[in-house]
């Protein structure tokens, strides 16, 4: 007896050309791909009416999708087709377009053995990623957003990895700026210390990511593996942006609210507070002055102060998820350190903003507008992952495993930051409060 196949289906609040191009574009498997799912992307289809699609899944098993059954706007057809994988489960994935009214429905019917309860959080992701990020990008055209090249510096950490799909789905060039050879137009060697004098021409927007980790013991290495990687790289950047004369005209920095300090109380900090005391503090000074560094030779420049990061892929939600989906979380110490917070896709619609919106420069706070204590942190991820959360974490953990400085800047830092000058702006965010943001995130949607 024959299956049906499971069928999922949304409605985006855009035209059906709209929703159905936005597919084809480079990055749109990677912004549907759940990022609470052990999957890499490793190849996208060149096309959908013939191309192939590769995902790398654990123990080395790669998910090959070819497609097919390719009708513009209606509809196209994916099929896992590579072995050992294919011999054990059965994947016909109809991706279906229907206008409705002004809006599109959009239906997936999978043609599996696979449990249906197991498909649907990832299925209602997806329909909520794509009307997220098409209502992101309307809001941006509208505000005068157009096709962009950008140049980007560590295009594959956890934010460039978020943000090189998001832009090219929005109809930008993304020119990765890498360290080894380069492979493809799409792609320039890039010297932090002495970058080539035509590694920006034909640039219209940089944006600098790279990078060492903070994270780590806060040993006499560590701290300057920390500065260098920011101040010099920086400010040779800035400084070539400058003087490239078919170059960029807007620079987007990466920079953190380590600017404020590890521990201001309960005083509510924007971009006009003074900055704190501290390494990481001096450290975010002199990286923002050396962004800055370009903007008297008419370059905007931003400086993306940014939170604590929320993507299962990365950053504190990486650590505490399997703490806690285990029951052995809890808070930090007497759990009253304030945590300001962002998700990842909300700060990839701040980078967005900060290339279209030329009324934004200087330091920017990428946070939400809701930040919380750490207590109220750890009550909410335990609930969304219907867990307790009743083991504290004593303040000797974090001290053992980053050292006493370590511990005071990072674990147990306290800034309650708020994002002003985004606010004065009108930006909205996706997600303004803790609960929705992590269920997202991680597939508890409740309705799901």
């Amino acid at each position: 007896m024959t299956k049906e196949p499971h069928t999922f289906s949304g409605v985006v609040g855009h035209p059906r050309p709209e929703v159905f191009a936005w597919h084809q574009r480079p990055g749109a498997i990677e912004r549907l791909t759940p990022p609470w799912q052990p999957v890499r992307v490793l190849r996208e289809a060149t096309s959908l009416a013939d191309g192939e699609a590769v995902l790398g899944l654990p123990l080395g098993l790669r998910w090959v999708a070819r497609h097919s059954a390719y009708d513009p706007p209606r509809r196209f057809v994916d099929e896992l087709v590579s072995p050992p994988l294919s011999w054990a489960v059965r994947w016909r994935h109809t991706h279906d377009f229907r206008d409705e009214g002004a809006r599109t429905r959009v239906t997936d019917a999978v043609d599996t053995d696979v449990p249906e309860t197991l498909l649907r959080p990832m299925f209602a992701y997806r329909h909520r990623q794509l009307g997220l990020d098409l209502a992101a990008q309307a809001t941006a055209r509208e505000a005068g957003d157009r096709p962009l090249v950008v140049a980007m510096t560590g295009s594959h950490g956890l934010v460039g990895s978020a943000l090189t799909p998001f832009l090219t789905t929005a109809g930008h060039r993304v020119v990765r700026l890498v360290r080894g050879t380069p492979h493809g137009p799409d792609e320039r060697h890039w010297d932090p210390r002495t970058p080539a004098e035509d590694l920006l021409r034909g640039v219209d927007a940089v944006v600098h990511l790279a990078g060492a980790s903070i994270a780590g013991r806060f040993t006499a290495e560590h701290r300057a593996a920390v500065r260098d990687s920011r101040i010099g790289p920086t400010r040779a950047l800035a400084e070539l942006a400058a003087r490239t004369t078919d170059g960029p005209s807007v620079l987007v920095t990466a920079s953190a609210i380590g600017y404020y300090g590890a521990d201001r109380g309960d005083e509510e900090l924007t971009e006009g507070s003074p900055r704190g005391d501290g390494f990481l503090a001096d450290v975010v000074a002199d990286w923002e002055q050396a962004a800055a560094s370009a903007a008297g030779d008419g370059l905007r420049v931003v400086s993306v102060r940014t939170g604590l990061v929320q993507s299962p892929r990365g950053g504190t939600l990486r650590l505490y998820r399997p703490l806690f989906a285990s029951g052995l979380g809890g808070r930090l110490g007497d759990g009253r350190a304030w945590r300001s917070w962002i998700g990842i896709d909300d700060l990839v619609d701040v980078y967005h903003r900060a290339l279209y919106d030329v009324a934004l420069s200087g330091p920017v706070n990428a946070v939400a507008p809701h930040p919380v204590r750490d207590d109220a942190y750890a009550a909410t991820l335990a609930r969304v992952l219907r867990r307790p959360a009743l083991v504290p974490v004593p303040g000797a953990g974090p001290r053992l495993l980053l050292g006493r400085q370590g511990a005071a800047e990072l674990a147990e830092a306290s800034q309650q930051v708020y994002p002003a000058a985004l606010l004065a702006a009108g930006h909205r965010f996706r997600h303004p409060l803790l609960e929705p943001a992590l269920r997202h995130l991680l597939g508890r949607v409740e309705q799901d």
